[in-house]
């Protein structure tokens, strides 16, 4: 993706089954559960830079012992930096003899993360603030552990104002800024409820109040407690939770909009928003690692008993598509299959555009992440070539005009040619303010192989997605253009983005859109300004409606035109005009069908189709379009004032 678009949180949970003891006799390390709760985030950490939070809850400990614990960190090189302080603070208990690492007991007495249940997160953020104290997990004190509440998770809800709002209605006093403490406090009210409720069903049994903690633990239903909270919530989420006893929930939205893996082993259960890393560092088969169903819910209460229930109806399965397009790591095998699928369906288009000449054709990917893709679309045009000369050879065959040489001519020649051509050089820098500046440093983003375009050759590049075009624009174009090539073509493996997410992509600003800008800038040159002006009214209109029948009016942009004339608008707009270059752009998207055809099994695909899951993404793009319309910017999440 060569606009940097931010995305998806990451997490990461490890539930040992076994005591401390057993995995200091098995693997020689008490601190073997810490170790791999590290290696699961370091292996997603593609998934979140913003910062990150681990937390630890151990099981049975001594009254006036602590139980519950977390760090949050939201500096540079976080994730490092706050696993090595840990383990800094490890290593200087154990030279002062106040821990021993080879004895367990002493580890879990000491070490703050000696426990058997550590979550980790990493956070890429959509909303609130950007410093420690907005990283997950967030926590709940109590001195009473069943009321004890932590929590983590890769979601955003689209109803966080109306959630507040409830919360509000109760009596209770919620610190906007993120959904996270929203969802907090609406499992925490709940959990405080139950609690006060088998409390005083206990004590009025006449139970002694040494034994009341322990049978409230035992007698504590974490399902119920959860679907109940779950109720109102309107959004994409996986979900970990930490009761401070020792109860753990895991839970995923009804649609599957955000992704969640399981595995359960002997000495484990583990949880992770990818695939890959829990095979890697449980060492796992893929088929081991099971997708946690959408609307599912695990709980693991303390004695170690393990439910997986459902917490919310069937519904329509749309897991995000743009897991399998850029967010997740293409090591996964069935993500690598469909990348290399997106970059072989693009090969008709690509032909029609170059109009089959590969002979005076280079191919090539921007950015690195579109390689897999690259792949793909190589294949596939060798394929299309390798049919083409089959289909001539059994021609000549049958007219008897086949020789020699028209057969070196047929296999030698005009055959699809891929170079390594832009080259990612630096990391964008915040550190430059200006906008002149910052349009400075992002042009020399990425530089080129020279020497290997000749003039007169079209350049043909592969990209995961065209979100804005910023890039595009202000750099790749740019540099492309410097071996003057007759034609340049991007090819998208994303299908054209024409409405915001509102599920955890920080992809919510409408007017950013490059699609949506081409869209209205035909509009405005066949003067219909008019038809824009009355959309956003009818916009307004939606609004004011029951929430399960909002409709995206906004599809009324898109109507008049077909895919091909906005890709052509795009293909002017993102032009580089101020170089003394002459030749042609052409920007070409991946269809919708093709792109189902490419992911093997359902996929949201909201973005491209303006069809969401739930109501609260139909709020969104009405209030996002009149958000655009009223000149106001910012992130589209809430309905305006």
């Amino acid at each position: 993706m060569s606009d940097f678009l931010t995305h998806e949180c990451g997490i990461a949970a490890v539930r040992l089954r076994k005591p401390l003891e057993y995995y200091q006799d098995r693997y020689g390390s008490s601190l073997w559960g810490f170790q791999k709760l590290f290696l699961l985030m370091e292996k997603q950490h593609n998934r979140g830079h913003d910062g990150v939070g681990i937390g630890c809850a151990k099981l049975n400990m001594p009254l006036g012992q602590p139980y519950i614990f977390r760090r949050r960190d939201a500096e540079k090189d976080s994730l490092a930096t706050l696993f090595r302080n840990e383990i800094k603070w490890f290593n200087k208990m154990a030279r002062k003899e106040l821990l021993k690492p080879k004895v367990p007991a002493s580890v879990k007495e000491h070490f703050d993360f000696g426990g058997e249940i550590l979550i980790g997160h990493l956070r890429y953020g959509t909303s609130g603030d950007f410093d420690s104290g907005s990283c997950h997990p967030y926590l709940r004190r109590s001195n009473w552990p069943t009321r004890t509440l932590m929590v983590m998770g890769n979601f955003n809800m689209t109803n966080t104002a109306a959630l507040n709002e409830k919360l509000i209605a109760r009596g209770q006093h919620p610190v906007f800024g993120t959904d996270t403490q929203t969802v907090l406090e609406e499992i925490g009210f709940h959990l405080d409820e139950a609690h006060t409720a088998l409390y005083h069903q206990l004590r009025d049994q006449g139970v002694d109040g040494h034994e009341i903690p322990d049978k409230i633990s035992e007698l504590l239903d974490i399902e119920d407690i959860v679907k109940i909270s779950a109720q109102p919530w309107d959004g994409g989420y996986a979900i970990v939770g930490v009761v401070g006893n020792g109860d753990m929930f895991v839970m995923r939205d009804p649609h599957g909009i955000r992704p969640c893996h399981m595995l359960i082993t002997e000495d484990v259960i583990a949880f992770a928003s990818e695939r890959v890393p829990l095979m890697t560092v449980f060492e796992a088969k893929a088929e081991d690692v099971k997708p946690l169903d959408p609307g599912s819910l695990v709980v693991i209460k303390a004695d170690g008993t393990m439910r997986i229930g459902k917490f919310a109806a069937d519904a329509d399965y749309r897991p995000c598509s743009f897991e399998k397009i850029y967010f997740s790591r293409g090591n996964d095998p069935s993500i690598y299959r469909e990348r290399k699928a997106m970059g072989a369906a693009l090969v008709d288009q690509i032909v029609g555009s170059i109009d089959g000449s590969f002979d005076n054709t280079v191919f090539s990917f921007v950015p690195n992440t579109a390689e897999t893709a690259y792949y793909g679309m190589m294949d596939g045009l060798r394929m299309y070539r390798r049919q083409q000369v089959r289909s001539e050879i059994l021609q000549s065959m049958s007219d008897g005009t086949l020789t020699t040489e028209k057969v070196d001519a047929l296999i030698l020649k005009n055959w699809p040619c891929g170079e390594k051509i832009a080259h990612k050089d630096i990391k964008m820098r915040t550190f430059i303010t200006q906008e002149k500046g910052r349009e400075q440093l992002v042009s020399h983003v990425y530089d080129i192989t020279y020497g290997v375009v000749k003039k007169n050759d079209n350049l043909v590049i592969i990209d995961d997605s065209i979100v804005r075009g910023t890039t595009l624009k202000k750099s790749i174009l740019k540099i492309l253009a410097r071996t003057e090539p007759k034609k340049i073509v991007v090819c998208s493996t994303a299908p054209q983005i024409r409405y915001p997410d509102c599920y955890g992509i920080d992809m919510s600003e409408m007017g950013k859109f490059i699609a949506f800008q081409a869209a209205v800038a035909l509009h405005r040159r066949a003067g219909r300004q008019q038809l824009l002006d009355e959309i956003c009214e009818d916009c307004r209109a939606e609004l004011k409606k029951p929430a399960d029948q909002v409709t995206n009016v906004v599809k009324r942009v898109y109507e008049a035109f077909t895919d091909e004339e906005i890709s052509e608008e795009i293909s002017r707009m993102v032009y580089p005009e101020e170089m003394d270059w002459h030749g042609e752009v052409e920007i070409l998207f991946q269809t919708i069908e093709n792109l189902h055809a490419s992911i093997k099994g359902p996929c949201g695909d909201w973005y491209f189709t303006g069809d969401y899951p739930t109501p609260g993404g139909y709020a969104t793009v009405n209030a996002a379009y009149i958000r655009w319309s009223d000149g106001l910017t910012g992130r589209g999440y809430e309905l305006p004032l």
